[in-house]
């Protein structure tokens, strides 16, 4: 199927897929901590084996594959990314040619093969093909990065966007700060293991007007016309 907006060498994409007829597609800490480690080793030019690394470190904490593990030349800048329990958002920068179509082929294709067999199904668990939408403005961009900094706020308060307010800033920005499956923690709180997924450098604009959530909610508003994104 032929794209609307071709991947470009050098632009930034929105990739966001969910899964097949809305279903759940992270059941537990231990899918979504699968899937974060998947976006590091996935993008990567090399063939990662993954069953190799799993029996390395058997028996020890799955975060020392960070702290220890290098990777050759990477397929993609992953600039911002969040886990929603029936759907994944990625903000990536295509470094050359086919990179976000071969990073996306292996994340999907390894994170769908170890949901099946935990969970004994079988058949595609992602929408086919993810969607995509070229990132074509610094404002469309600082919307985008609010957009996916704060989507974990509908976990917190599902109402908030109707509403137009948080009811409670202090505790939501607690609970972003401590939510672990997303980019959020890497700009916002402090460097973790996890950090090396990001590729900060391909940040594309001046980040002044993004250092709080308090500014990306600011940005949210300011690009409210832009319409949230249409899942599959």
């Amino acid at each position: 199927m032929e794209r609307k907006s071709p991947f470009v060498e050098g632009e930034i994409f929105h990739l966001y897929t969910r899964g097949v007829e809305k279903r759940t597609v992270f059941m537990s800490d231990d899918d979504r901590t699968r899937f974060v480690l998947l976006l590091f080793l996935c993008n990567n030019r090399e063939i990662v084996h993954l069953s190799n690394l799993l029996k390395k470190y058997q028996g020890d904490p799955l975060i020392q594959i960070f702290e220890n593990e290098g990777r050759t030349e990477t397929l993609v800048d992953i600039i911002a990314y969040v886990l929603m329990p029936n759907h994944v958002h990625l903000v990536v920068h295509e470094k050359a040619e086919g990179g976000i179509s071969k990073f996306m082929l292996k994340l999907m294709t390894a994170y769908s093969m170890f949901f099946n067999t935990k969970y004994e199904r079988s058949g595609p668990l992602f929408t086919r093909p993810f969607r995509s939408k070229h990132v074509d403005s610094d404002e469309y961009f600082r919307w985008l990065f609010a957009y996916v900094s704060l989507n974990p706020l509908e976990l917190f308060d599902q109402e908030w966007k109707a509403r137009g307010e948080l009811n409670n800033v202090v505790e939501a920005g607690e609970f972003l700060r401590n939510y672990r499956y997303s980019s959020f923690p890497d700009y916002f709180v402090a460097e973790r293991p996890d950090s090396r997924i990001i590729a900060k450098e391909a940040f594309p604009v001046e980040a002044k007007e993004l250092k709080t959530m308090d500014d990306l909610l600011i940005q949210l508003a300011r690009g409210k016309d832009q319409g949230e994104p249409l899942l599959p």
